[in-house]
Parts: structure tokens; C-alpha cells; sequence
């Protein structure tokens, strides 16, 4: 069983990491928190584990955990909550920093040779003082303290419990210095840490709140999504025009859809014209021209004609919804990259307490002081940072999806993006994929009927086939208003075309292998006249009935217009191109040769396309499949990156890791060069901050005081350690300004 539920009292990797291991110890092996959207993925088995054990694990980890809410109040209450935690946090800010001035005065002022009464410069007096200004700033900044010492309790050490404990510490130490200066020794007024322990929760929330400014941004692309389904829907209800919530449409509803508004729902108009703005759906920016019998779909904005459509799909139903559901998941899902990263975040912050005890030990034994030593080890405890590590995947990960979904592009998952930028080779389904999908009658060639009688005849058996080319066929005789009966009976043979029984007769339809394997002879003007059109880059098709040849229907279907700028691009980003379909080979080459794409394999049934993935992959290495999504799922399952061609109207098409939402197939390159992107940002950022500690922590510790006297005030760690967050979502933002060629 596959679940989802909402995570709250998540601040940091280790939260996060804390989580997993939770669940992952009542046996479950599927488990993916996200960080950023505080949601939990897990699949189990309902036999030895319920919903109950996995609620119980999360609560005693010391996390709250619901069911997971829809799409959109989930991010209702994200927006809601950021903007609550933003303000709290601008407030916590104000009143920390003007409290930390004051405080700041009456402990450095005299640094500075600012002017102290002389009352206040009494050593019980001025160390009261910094205390009684510590209090509030700690009461302000509580948070740290209740959840970083219930983790710690908890056994779930986060970043909070290095604040709580870094604070805590000068707290208690600053406490020890004035009962010693009431006893008399006023040398401990040097040894207050009041400042220090005010300093550090000062500057986490500043750098909280800059890490709420900036992460802000990056779920934007998803908020838009949700966003473009109006609030509102104009139906007609007893003969008469009503405005209601969007929740309360139904299927079957007739909808009015004036110029200017958005599409509230998927359906088929049944009343008036208009030009439809898809671009939330496909990234296409010209609007399509729609009319009665025409599809709408939830989302897409009317240009300018009044509508009136029929509700098919509503709700959490609609294209859009599903677009929704599919960047949430690829956004809430973990990268094979991010794996580093969550081992190190697991362990990370019992291993920063170990070093900082550690740190104290030997600056103790070295005999430097308790000042010193005390001072190394709250600097190792509050510089170190395991959200520069935790946010470095998930936050890249949301924008680029979010990216690549506005650009008609949907990426399922976070290992699709990943894959997507290692990918050696992509095989090209032609059919729909690489041509426009749309063919057309070119050639009518009988044996002994007349053009119309044979193509009235061919229609009728190829009525029920969903093959392209067959369908073509059935479009021609229909605009030329011909009779078409219906097949008493009808058997699609993959690769090779069909077979029907219509009036008793036994009919054959499709390529020269379909008419061998029907025993049906074929002399040598009727292979001539193969070839020609073959040359010409039209598909031949050949019907028989009862042994008979009747004659010849040759069907053309163009390149795209961008078919041949994406191969060029894939061949310029050192990426093989391979054609793959089950067309002869002459034409295959015809068509090969307009798009220039670099190899081709002909006459292969869909159930050969698999092994040839198979074969390109051992060749190859990683292979994409690019194929239309009806006669290629065992291919795209069997690629490492699977990628259909959509027509923005059905996107469940479960065997394909990439959707392409309109039929650009320039968007195969993009999709490429958007997760080297990723990936290589995803990289720098993991680079910078396992950096930052590695080197960071050694510093803190004083590794480099004994040789250059260089040490790290703690109020500077904190400011580094908050630092360091703040750039790892910065340098994720980049990806918004991701150009596609």
C-alpha cells in the first residue's frame, strides 16, 4: 500500500533523516521525506504494518504527522504558514536585535570607547544587566530551545539542539561567572558569555528569515499551476445563468466560459468558437482555434468567443489537477544524488556534539583554559550546518520541475531528472513522434475495383483500427462521403497491420510481411510501384481479399517542423539519435534522411522495440525511448528514461517517466539540458556546504590557532552557519532563469 502524509516540526536534514529512520525501523524500506514540502511517501505491506504503527514511530521521534491534504490546501496552508512564519520571524528579528544592541553596548561598548555612567560599570551591576537582557532574547527565540531539547531528549538531535545546547552553555557558564564575581572575583566579568548566547539565536534568525524570503520563490511554478483554475464557474441551471464555487461543479454540468476567463474544468463544447490559450498545459504560447465537438481543458484561458461546454472531468479530475499531482511528486521525491547527503545528515549532528566535547577535552588538557576551551566548543557546535545539506537536493529538485511543468515538459520524479542528464542514446518512436502523426491519402491504386468502391471497402475493415495510418484511411473515405459498413470481426496483428471478416469474406490489410504470412502472391510491377513510393517517403499499405490482391493505399505523413532542429541538437550534445519504427525500410530512409537523424531500424513490431532498447543499452549505456505512449509501453518501460509525446489532453500514461505536453519533440533536448543543469546544481551546492564543514569545523575547533593564532569567535559561526543555508537556496533560484534553446 502506497500513503502520503504531512510531516510538521521539520527545521533541518537531520529532521528529516530522523523521520526515515523512525519508519524505516517498523521494516519499511520505501520511505521518502521531503524537506521542503513536509511530506512523507511511504509505501508498506498492510499485513505486518498499519497506519497507526507508522503514526506512533513519527509522534515518538518527536514529529507531528496527519494525512496528507489535497493539492491545493496543501499549498494554501504552505502559503498561509510561510507567511505567518515569515512575519513571526520578522518580528522575532526586530525585537532581538534592539534588545542585542543594548546588550551589545553595555558588554563591548567599552571596546569602542563608547561612555558608560559610572554606576553601571560596576562589575555585579554590569553583569546583572547583560543577563537580565539575555532572558528576553531567549524567550523570543524559545523555538530553538523546546525543539531543539525535545529532539535531544528524544534521541533525534537537529540543528536546533546545536543552538539549544551552544546557548544553553554560555547561559549557564555566564550564570557561574556572576555568583563568582558576588563572591568576589571580579576577573570573571571577562568570562561572561551573555553576549555569546544572545548572539547565536539572533543570527539564526536572521538567517532563518532570509532562508524564508528565498525559498519562497521556489515553489512559485507550482502555485501558478494550482492557481490557474478559477475559484468560480458560470453554469446554467433551469434556463438560467448562476455563479458557483468551483467545488461544487459536477460532471455533466453545462458550463459558460465568457472571453477573457479560464477554463474551469475538462470538456467537450457543445456551443460557440474560440481561440484557447493552452500554455499552461503545453508551453505553447499561440492560442488554438476551437469549436463545437472541440476538448477544453481545465486551466487554459478563452481568448476571446463565449463557450458553452459540458463538464467531463472536474476537480482533482482535470489535466491540470494530474500536472499538479505529478510536480508535487517529482518535487517530493529524493534524487539517487541526495543519498550522500542524507547518510551524512543522519549522523551529523551527534557527531558535531561528539567533536565539540571532544574539542573542549583537548584544549582542557593542552592546558588553555576553561575560557578557551569552552569558547572552541560552542563555535564547533553553532558554525556547524546540516541544512546547507538537506536543502541542496529538494530545493533544486522543486525548481526544476517546476521549470520544466511551465515549459510543457512533466518530470515524474526526481531519478527521471537525474537519469535524464546521463543519457547516451534516445531511440525516436516515427509515427506521431517524429512525423506529425496526422497522415494523409496520397495514392489510390486498384486491381480491379474503381478508387472509391476499393477505398469504401478498405475503410470499412480498418473502421475499428487505431492505428494512424489506418484511421487515415477511414478520414479520406469519410470527406469523400462514402459508405462505411462495420467489420463482423476484427484482429489487429502488431508490426504488420490486420485481418477482418466482413460479409463472410476474409480481408487482409497492411505491409508486404502481412501479405506472406497470408500466402498472397506478389509479382514484380507491384514491388516496383513499392519502391517508388517508399522513395517518396510514403507508406504503403496493401489490402487482399480471400487470397486476392485488391490493391494499394499509399498514406504520407510529414516531419514535424521541429524534428529536425532536435536532432541536430541531441547529435550537437554528443547524443545518438536512432529511428525505430514499423514502417519499411525505403521509407524509413526517406524520412531519415529529411530529419537527419542517424540510424534506423525498420519493420520492427512494437514488441521487438523493447529489444531493441535492450540492444542500444548494452551498446550504449543509458538509453531514452521517445515514443507516442500506444504501441511503445513496453519500450519506454524498458528505457531507462521513458518519454511520451503528448497531445496535452491525456497525460496518464503510467509507463512513461517524462510527458511532453505537446507534440514539440524539440523539448527532448531541452529536457536534457535542464537536468545536466539541475544535476550540476544540485553538485555545487552539496560541493559548498560539505565544504563549508568540512573546513569550517576544523576551524572552529582551533586547528589553526597554535601555528597562526587564528581562531573564530562563536557570534561569527553562527552568522556562517546561517550563511551557508542561504546560499545553497540562492544558488537553486538560478534554475528559475533556466533558458531553453
Amino acid at each position: 500500500m502506497k500513503a502520503k502524509y504531512d510531516i510538521s516540526g521539520m527545521n533541518c536534514a537531520a529532521c528529516s533523516a530522523a523521520v526515515e529512520r523512525a519508519v524505516r525501523s517498523l521494516g519499511i524500506d520505501e520511505v521518502s521525506v521531503n524537506l521542503l514540502s513536509g511530506t512523507m511517501n511511504v509505501e508498506f505491506d498492510e499485513s505486518s504494518i498499519n497506519d497507526s504503527d507508522i503514526r506512533n514511530a513519527v509522534k515518538k521521534a518527536g514529529f507531528g504527522i496527519d494525512a496528507a491534504k489535497s493539492s491545493a490546501e496543501k499549498r494554501r496552508i504552505l502559503q498561509e504558514s510561510a507567511i505567518k512564519n515569515e512575519r513571526s520571524l520578522f518580528r522575532r528579528l526586530i525585537s532581538s536585535t534592539v534588545i542585542m544592541l543594548i546588550l551589545m553596548y553595555f558588554s563591548m561598548g567599552h571596546m569602542l570607547g563608547l561612555p558608560l555612567p559610572a554606576y553601571f560599570a560596576k562589575p555585579i551591576v554590569l553583569a546583572i544587566i547583560q543577563f537580565v537582557l539575555t532572558i528576553p532574547i531567549l524567550i523570543i527565540n524559545r523555538v530553538y530551545f523546546s525543539n531543539g531539547f525535545r529532539h535531544l531528549f528524544a534521541k533525534t538531535p537537529n540543528m536546533d539542539s546545536l543552538i539549544a545546547v551552544g546557548s544553553s552553555a554560555a547561559v549557564i557558564y555566564g550564570i557561574f561567572a556572576i555568583v563568582q564575581i558576588i563572591l568576589g572575583n571580579e576577573h570573571y566579568l571577562h568570562d561572561l558569555y551573555f553576549e555569546t548566547a544572545a548572539m547565536i539565536p539572533t543570527l539564526v534568525t536572521v538567517g532563518k528569515f532570509l532562508e524564508e524570503k528565498s525559498r519562497s520563490g521556489t515553489g512559485k511554478a507550482l502555485d501558478m499551476l494550482i492557481d490557474l483554475t478559477p475559484k468560480k464557474a458560470v453554469i446554467i441551471e433551469n434556463s438560467t445563468e448562476k455563479e458557483v464555487d468551483i467545488e461544487r461543479l459536477k460532471v455533466g454540468d453545462t458550463v459558460i466560459i465568457k472571453p477573457g476567463q479560464s477554463v474551469p474544468c475538462d470538456g467537450e463544447i457543445i456551443g460557440g468558437e474560440s481561440y484557447i490559450d493552452e500554455s499552461s498545459l503545453t508551453g505553447e504560447s499561440i492560442p488554438v482555434y476551437k469549436s463545437i465537438g472541440g476538448k477544453v481543458n481545465a486551466g487554459t484561458i478563452n481568448s476571446n468567443g463565449t463557450l458553452t461546454v459540458r463538464a467531463e472531468k472536474v476537480g482533482d479530475e482535470t489535466i491540470i489537477s494530474e500536472i499538479v499531482r505529478l510536480v508535487e511528486q517529482a518535487s517530493g521525491s529524493k534524487a539517487p544524488i541526495s543519498r550522500l547527503a542524507d547518510k551524512i545528515s543522519g549522523i551529523f549532528v551527534p557527531v558535531v556534539i561528539g567533536i565539540a566535547l571532544l574539542t573542549f577535552l583537548i584544549w582542557m588538557m593542552c592546558g588553555s583554559g576553561f575560557e578557551f576551551a569552552f569558547s572552541r566548543a560552542i563555535c564547533v557546535l553553532v558554525i556547524s550546518c546540516p541544512c546547507a545539506l538537506g536543502l541542496a537536493t529538494p530545493v533544486a529538485v522543486t525548481v526544476g520541475t517546476g521549470v520544466a511543468a511551465s515549459n510543457g515538459i512533466l518530470i515524474k520524479n526526481a531519478a527521471t531528472l537525474e537519469e535524464l542528464g546521463r543519457i547516451n542514446a534516445v531511440l525516436f518512436d516515427k509515427t506521431g513522434t517524429l512525423t506529425v502523426g496526422n497522415p494523409v491519402v496520397t495514392d489510390i491504386i486498384t486491381a480491379k475495383h474503381d478508387d472509391e468502391s476499393f477505398l469504401s471497402e478498405c475503410a470499412s475493415i480498418e473502421r475499428l483500427s487505431e492505428h494512424p495510418l489506418g484511421k487515415a484511411i477511414v478520414k479520406e473515405a469519410e470527406a469523400r462521403k462514402l459508405s462505411i459498413t462495420e467489420a463482423e470481426s476484427f484482429e489487429a496483428i502488431p508490426g504488420m497491420g490486420l485481418r477482418a471478416i466482413m460479409k463472410g469474406k476474409t480481408y487482409y490489410g497492411g505491409n508486404f510481411q502481412l501479405l506472406d504470412k497470408a500466402g498472397i502472391t506478389v509479382n514484380e510491377n507491384i514491388r516496383e510501384m513499392f519502391k517508388r513510393l517508399c522513395h517518396e517517403g510514403k507508406t504503403p499499405l496493401f489490402f487482399a481479399c480471400d487470397g486476392e490482391l485488391l490493391g494499394c493505399i499509399a498514406v504520407s505523413d510529414k516531419p514535424k517542423d521541429d524534428s529536425k532542429a532536435a536532432i541536430e541538437k541531441l547529435n550537437y550534445m554528443g547524443i545518438k539519435t536512432v529511428m525505430i519504427t514499423g514502417d519499411n525500410e525505403i521509407t524509413a530512409e526517406a524520412i531519415a534522411g529529411q530529419i537527419g537523424i542517424g540510424e534506423i531500424c525498420a519493420t520492427v513490431s512494437p514488441s521487438e522495440k523493447e529489444e531493441y532498447v535492450r540492444r542500444y543499452q548494452n551498446s550504449d549505456g543509458k538509453v531514452a525511448m521517445c515514443g507516442d505512449g500506444i504501441n511503445d509501453s513496453p519500450a519506454l518501460a524498458r528505457a531507462n528514461v521513458g518519454i511520451s509525446v503528448s497531445k496535452g489532453t491525456d497525460i496518464a500514461l503510467e509507463t512513461s517517466d517524462v510527458i511532453l505536453m505537446h507534440s514539440d519533440v524539440y523539448s527532448v533536448p531541452r529536457a536534457i539540458a535542464l537536468s545536466k543543469a539541475t544535476i550540476s546544481n544540485i553538485k555545487l551546492s552539496l560541493f559548498w556546504a560539505l565544504l563549508y564543514n568540512s573546513l569550517g569545523i576544523p576551524i572552529a575547533a582551533g586547528v589553526l590557532y597554535p601555528a597562526f593564532g587564528i581562531v573564530l569567535n562563536p557570534m561569527i559561526g553562527a552568522a556562517a552557519m546561517s550563511l551557508s543555508s542561504i546560499c545553497v537556496v540562492l544558488n537553486a533560484l538560478r534554475l528559475k532563469k533556466f533558458k531553453f534553446d
